[in-house]
């Protein structure tokens, strides 16, 4: 349970609204979640003199160039952008002085090296998915899910030479629903967060943020043992462990939905499983073992009850809800 104010208290910022507009910024992001935080500063009339984003990749069958979400967008707003390989390269932190940033915005983008995060006379800031000092790392939405939190967060903080450890400069709570999965958590904080970021940005044009060590929030969360983090997901992470409460499960599931997703086998192949529905009793069959009428239903047993399956995705099919996939499965 995460016991933690809604928002750090701010200072009267009115007065900061003409120097919000004069503020020159340098956006720093690449996927769709970070597209929502430009378009909003965008928005609120902030100069963003440049955005920084991730080089082309060749995805596809074709394995055609790929632009970044934050590239597309930028290039519709007719923003300038640069896509360095290298952030030490001296090249590209030439052009980036060139800019004359007065603070750089971060929002899923890689490690700054301190010469890049410390150039701006007002620093860089960061929009990270949790309420710092919780879930620091690189899949904040996800862990916090798979934990079974009954809420998370958004914040924004001061960049510093460890990862997710600056000083605080405003948080939002949010609640998260029983069934809500990662995407769509996803889809709600990055609005959230879009928004609370023009907040900061507004109070530090105006100088009237109070800036919060981390240290001094963390007597606040009561927890046992050390502060959950929110390490990188890998292949391990996605594997379903039958032998675990339906409870757990179920928020493995959820907090793995839509990418990677959680998996198990049927037959032999790899079964996803993105949408369940915990049905805590005793199942009285072994855990793993799944049982199915062949039309409506396909749940799986757990030590103390099943999981429902609602929607999945068979190696080598598509996605579908249960019943369509039951409606042409035949089992081994």
């Amino acid at each position: 349970m995460i016991e933690r104010p809604l928002r750090i208290p701010q200072a009267d910022s009115r007065t900061a609204d003409f120097a919000l507009h004069t503020l020159r910024v340098v956006f720093m992001g690449t996927p769709d979640f970070a597209v929502a935080s430009l378009d909003a500063l965008v928005q609120a009339g902030v100069q963003v003199v440049g955005v920084i984003t991730a080089p082309d990749k060749p995805a596809g069958r074709g394995l055609h160039l790929h632009q970044s979400p934050v590239k597309v967008y930028a290039q519709q707003r007719g923003l300038s952008v640069l896509q360095p390989a290298r952030l030490k390269a001296p090249e590209f932190l030439d052009a980036l002085r060139a800019l004359r940033a007065d603070l750089q915005v971060v929002v899923a983008f890689r490690m700054l090296p301190e010469v890049v995060w410390n150039m701006p006379r007002l620093g860089t800031i960061n929009l990270h998915a949790s309420l710092l000092p919780l879930y620091r790392g690189a899949a904040p939405i996800n862990w916090a899910l798979i934990n079974g939190e009954p809420y998370t967060g958004v914040t924004t903080f001061q960049l510093r030479h460890e990862i997710d450890t600056g000083d605080i400069l405003m948080q939002e709570r949010i609640p998260i629903g029983g069934d809500e999965t990662a995407g769509e958590l996803h889809d709600r904080m990055k609005v959230i967060g879009s928004r609370l970021l023009v907040e900061t940005v507004r109070g530090l044009a105006g100088g009237t943020l109070r800036r919060v060590p981390q240290q001094e929030l963390e007597a606040n969360v009561k927890r046992e043992g050390p502060l959950p983090q929110a390490p990188k997901l890998f292949t391990e992470t996605c594997v379903i462990n039958w032998q675990l409460p339906v409870a757990r499960v179920h928020n493995l599931i959820r907090g793995l939905s839509p990418y990677p997703g959680a998996y198990t086998l049927l037959d032999g192949k790899m079964l996803k499983i993105y949408r369940s529905h915990p049905q805590p009793a005793a199942p009285g069959v072994p855990a793993g073992q799944w049982e199915t009428d062949g039309k409506t239903y396909l749940r799986f047993a757990c030590p103390d009850g099943y999981i429902r399956v609602l929607e999945l995705q068979l190696e080598g099919k598509k996605r579908m809800p249960v019943q369509d996939f039951l409606r042409g499965y035949r089992p081994a």
